[in-house]
């Protein structure tokens, strides 16, 4: 497997920081296997917005900031269910046949506009139940940890 590009993008700030300083740990653990990057993207929304209305408004916030190159990755909680050893084998697999970065990405509170819908390569759930952005942040972080310590036969999983 080559040594590629993992963005996670986000909408919203992570205020707890006890969250933050575990998604960062697992980032830094991450970066040993791969590049990762970590970017919240901040969207101008109010209350009084239709949720069909603040999706778009962060819909045209994740579109500035991936490029045509990149492969998109939503999660979503109709997206395909893995498990940690599938999620590994799947991201592996993407890696090898495509030099593009990956960029996965966690919308806001009401999903993803249907023109994200169509621009992702992948959707992918991280569970049948929803969570909030900070705890998908944490979840999806620790899950690529997990899964670059697969990949590179390090002893972190356990079957």
């Amino acid at each position: 497997m080559h040594r590629g590009l993992l963005r996670i993008l986000h909408i919203g700030k992570t205020s707890s920081s006890h969250v933050r300083q575990l998604v960062e740990e697992f980032i830094k653990r991450s970066k040993r296997f791969d590049k990762v990057e970590l970017q919240a993207l901040k969207t101008k929304v109010s209350s009084s917005m239709s949720p069909e209305v603040i999706k778009a408004r962060e819909g045209e916030v994740l579109s500035k900031s991936i490029s045509k190159e990149e492969r998109v990755i939503l999660l979503d909680e109709r997206g395909r269910g893995l498990d940690s050893r599938s999620f590994a084998e799947w991201l592996e697999r993407e890696k090898e046949i495509y030099s593009s970065p990956l960029v996965f990405i966690i919308g806001g509170a009401y999903g993803f506009s249907e023109e994200m819908r169509s621009r992702a390569d992948h959707m992918i759930s991280l569970s049948p139940m929803t969570f909030n952005h900070e705890l998908a942040l944490l979840v999806l972080t620790e899950q690529i940890y997990r899964a670059l310590t697969i990949i590179n036969g390090h002893p972190y999983h356990n079957d």
